[in-house]
């Protein structure tokens, strides 16, 4: 009987609908607490897999040395960020990469709502000062008529513009592989950066977009402007991003992923009072946790029962050379 690790804490129950799906297609779950094992550590992670065929995964590392030395055959991650598996050593290892996409564009979307209502009506500050009897009632400007600029008009992206623009709020994004999405200005990334009244960052963490906000790109970002990212913590430079925020250059920021997850105790964003924080939970909501679950279960009994699910997998070189 093959064996599925699971190690996101948030799947750990005999009773979700996704381990039906396993255990009715002949595997043996076992859950791997992060509390209790530091899956950041390689030789933790290789431990931890023992015999696994397949991992219902975290973004936790694997790296090329976690890759080379477990039994897994398939990764397969629940959500639609990849990053934290070295794609290169998986194919090398014959290990098939899966996703599940279009399961959390909504709940992303509303939290990515939810981060620019916080930062427009200053909530938590305001909530802070109710709760101290400082009363306190100073205005903000209004969120319809600013413009928000969308890095990426993928599917989260194209769910925030029709949230956003419902709003009233005006629409432009930067993505050279979208197609044109009904009330969205598709711009040039310069235009962007100068015209966005709030930036919001919905691309993956790859060479070429690691530290896309860096000092070059907030000096061009209006003043007074704000930066939304709920996509990947290495698409920001942490450190230029808390000098444009003491700065007052940027007004506020609103971050549900780090560089480092969990991010230091002692790191600087902790200790801006217009920065609203989130422990990178943005896709999290009861049903997209329910079907990314689903979907990646699903991905794992296709393969092995030598279907392909060709639209969930992210390493498709590695066919020639793969078998269960």
């Amino acid at each position: 009987m093959p064996t599925v690790c699971v190690t996101p804490a948030h799947f750990h129950s005999y009773e979700l609908p996704y381990c039906q799906i396993l255990q009715k297609a002949g595997f043996e779950i076992r859950f791997i607490d992060p509390e209790k094992h530091n899956l950041r550590d390689p030789a933790t992670l290789i431990e931890q897999l023992g015999d696994c065929e397949a991992v219902l995964a975290n973004p936790e590392p694997y790296t090329p040395e976690v890759l080379s030395q477990c039994q897994v055959r398939v990764i397969s991650r629940a959500g639609v960020g990849f990053d934290s598996v070295d794609l290169e050593a998986a194919t090398t290892n014959g290990i098939v990469v899966t996703r599940t996409p279009g399961v959390l564009h909504e709940a992303v979307a509303e939290q990515t709502l939810a981060f620019l209502f916080a930062i427009s009506r200053n909530v938590i500050p305001r909530d802070r000062d109710a709760r101290h009897g400082r009363w306190q009632r100073a205005a903000f400007p209004r969120l319809k008529g600013q413009t928000l600029g969308l890095v990426g008009l993928c599917p989260i992206g194209r769910c925030v513009a029709e949230k956003a623009l419902a709003l009233g709020l005006k629409v432009i994004a930067y993505d050279p592989y979208a197609a044109p999405h009904a009330g969205v200005e598709l711009v040039t990334l310069d235009r962007l950066w100068s015209d966005a009244d709030i930036v919001s960052l919905h691309v993956p963490c790859l060479p070429e977009t690691a530290h896309l906000i860096n000092r070059t790109t907030l000096a061009r970002m209006k003043p007074g402007a704000v930066l939304i990212n709920t996509s990947r913590g290495g698409l920001v430079d942490e450190a230029a991003l808390v000098d444009a925020l003491t700065s007052g250059h940027l007004s506020a920021a609103a971050l549900d992923v780090f560089e480092e997850e969990p991010t230091r105790p002692d790191n600087p964003l902790l200790k801006l009072d217009n920065v609203v924080l989130a422990p990178h939970v943005a896709g999290l909501d009861i049903e997209s946790l329910k079907d990314m679950a689903n979907m990646a279960a699903e991905n794992i009994v296709a393969l092995h029962r030598g279907e392909w699910p060709s639209a969930n997998i992210v390493n498709p070189e590695v066919r020639p050379n793969w078998k269960w």
